[in-house]
């Protein structure tokens, strides 16, 4: 471990020489103090934030007691305020953030509606049905997994293996989000730090104003990744879950900060509410109500935010809870929190569109389409001063990683548990080597993440929705696991192939059709109109015909088995 602290230092070393050397070329140029380098501060502010992170995750290593349990769910230690803060810090994610603002900049003020207060609602809902009775059978029969509960409760050892690489490869999409996010985000806070190093220009050779000179997205995401990686690897499920808490605690404060500055800068006016008031009034009329967007498109949304259900990362940190007790401030302050950081994002996102916005918005490199992945932060350097630009940058990024790594550790403990140790056998594999293999598969997924995310999609609301598809596509198979007990284990297995089946079709399909994943949707004639819907509804249909029907004809479980979970 010793050896692994050096190379820590050795990293934090370097990030320092490298912001000395940003310093050093601004005083050479001429520049004044660094506070005014254009990027600079932002940037140095940045270093110091994740220099923190990497403190915390070598501080939470000390207390680490070397178990699998201890690493995996912090030995069932969490409390309330902590498992609120984890739980709310990794279900926010750069689709909470930069997804929201950009898709804000798109449709409007409806996406509010059509996401967020459906999320607050269907989120507490499922930890109440699905987190709290999953959490009694896990403590009673040692599960840390999905998988496990999955094995258990089906008497099925096919389950997992079709299990594995279907959540896998669902969090993988997942993670993107976070790292594509990441990446633009630093880029554009840090636009115009070095236009020698990182020049952006367009096939004309005119500088992208939102761009140019900035951290490029490969390195901003390589640093993100790095530090993300480092404190998972040291401190496991309790260096996450207080990064998380430290994490949720900085976005959610800066992000109310950062919501009243832009407010008062694009508005003008004395105070507050008068800023708003213009602001409103400045907003197109298609981007100010729901009025362009479907009503059935709107409704079958409400299907997505049952991805929570499934998401494995959460099951794990359902399971570091120390009692059932510790649920209920969750449940009572979700749909809070997830006001508090949704309607500013979306509100900034809307406000763009407005004539009050700045008049040269950030490109996509080689277009002239606005980036909307790059609204909100190019918004918080353009009308902020720097440092606190700064400080509002680090509490984006603090949004963003703070899902990250508990989604870095829940496939590694997946790989461990039902992989490796499964079939090695426990009693053949030490604690520490079990530590050892999580840690090893993790670094292996934050290598394989990173370099997918140099494809750098454009849309991370897109890319966020279609993941999230996935995983609700699968609720019912969770759903009738804790309360019918006439689930088989064919009936689940033919569910399960029903839903990745569809979600492929449908997901290929998407890729190929014109207007591209974001876009995609199904219209179905009813008399003299056609409705739209989501293709999630197709996915949750065909996972839940196919289980019921499957089930009723073919044998239940054991006895003995339901005797376990009912």
């Amino acid at each position: 471990m010793s050896v692994f602290q050096a190379n820590i230092g050795q990293d934090l070393l370097n990030q320092n020489l490298l912001g000395s050397s940003f310093l050093a070329q601004a005083a050479a140029a001429g520049e004044g103090s660094w506070v005014d380098h254009p990027g600079l501060p932002q940037f140095v502010i940045i270093l110091i934030y994740l220099s923190l992170l990497l403190a915390l995750g070598i501080f939470s290593s000390r207390l680490f007691s070397g178990t699998k349990e201890d690493y995996q769910v912090a030995s069932h230690s969490i409390g309330p305020f902590l498992l609120l803060m984890s739980i709310f810090g990794t279900t926010m994610t750069a689709f909470a953030l930069v997804g929201s603002s950009g898709e804000a900049f798109k449709e409007g003020v409806g996406v509010y509606g059509m996401l967020a207060s459906s999320s607050g609602i269907i989120h507490s809902l499922c930890f109440f049905v699905i987190g709290v009775r999953v959490w009694k059978l896990a403590r009673t029969r040692g599960y840390t997994t999905q998988i496990e509960f999955f094995r258990d409760r089906l008497d099925s050892d096919f389950i997992g293996l079709l299990l594995f690489p279907i959540l896998v490869g669902l969090v993988i999409p997942y993670l993107l989000v976070g790292v594509i996010g990441g990446g633009t985000v630093v880029q554009t806070l840090t636009a115009g730090l070095s236009p020698d190093w990182f020049p952006v220009v367009s096939a004309e050779g005119v500088p992208n104003r939102g761009l140019h000179g900035g951290i490029p997205p490969w390195l901003g995401s390589f640093m993100i990744c790095s530090v993300v990686l480092v404190y998972v690897f040291m401190g496991g499920m309790r260096g996450t879950t207080w990064a998380n808490t430290f994490q949720t605690l900085v976005f959610m404060v800066l992000g109310v900060v950062t919501f009243v500055m832009i407010a008062n800068r694009l508005g003008g006016q004395d105070g507050i509410m008068a800023n708003l008031k213009v602001l409103g009034e400045s907003i197109p009329e298609n981007r100010a109500t729901r009025s362009e967007m479907s009503k059935s498109l709107f409704f079958t949304y409400l299907l997505i935010p049952l991805s929570v259900g499934m998401f494995p990362h959460l099951f794990q940190h359902w399971m570091t809870a120390k009692s059932a007790n510790s649920f209920k401030l969750p449940v009572v302050c979700h749909p809070i929190f997830i006001m508090i950081v949704w309607v500013p994002c979306v509100l900034v996102g809307v406000w763009a569109t407005g004539s009050l916005a700045p008049e040269r918005l950030p490109l996509i490199p080689g277009t002239q389409v606005v980036n909307a992945n790059a609204v909100l932060p190019f918004l918080v350097k353009t009308q902020i001063g720097p440092v606190l630009g700064g400080l509002l940058a680090a509490g984006i990024l603090a949004a963003i990683m703070s899902s990250l790594d508990s989604q870095f550790l829940c496939i590694g403990t997946i790989f461990n548990n039902d992989i490796y140790t499964h079939y090695k056998g426990a009693e053949n594999v030490s604690d520490a080597r079990q530590v050892f293999m999580t840690r090893m598969f993790i670094i292996g997924i934050v290598a394989v993440t990173y370099l997918l995310s140099l494809g750098n999609p454009t849309s991370v609301f897109a890319l966020g929705v279609w993941c999230f598809s996935g995983f609700s596509a699968l609720f019912p198979i969770v759903f009738l696991a804790l309360y019918w007990r006439g689930l088989s284990a064919a009936g689940a297995i033919s569910g399960i192939f029903a839903a990745i089946t569809s979600w492929s079709v449908l997901f290929y399909h998407s890729l190929n059709a014109p207007k591209g994943l974001r876009e995609f949707h199904f219209y179905i004639p009813w008399g003299d109109e056609q409705y739209e819907i989501m293709p999630v509804v197709v996915m949750v249909l065909s996972c839940l015909v196919t289980t019921v029907v499957v089930s009723l004809v073919t044998p239940k479980p054991k006895q003995e088995t339901l005797a376990k979970f009912f």
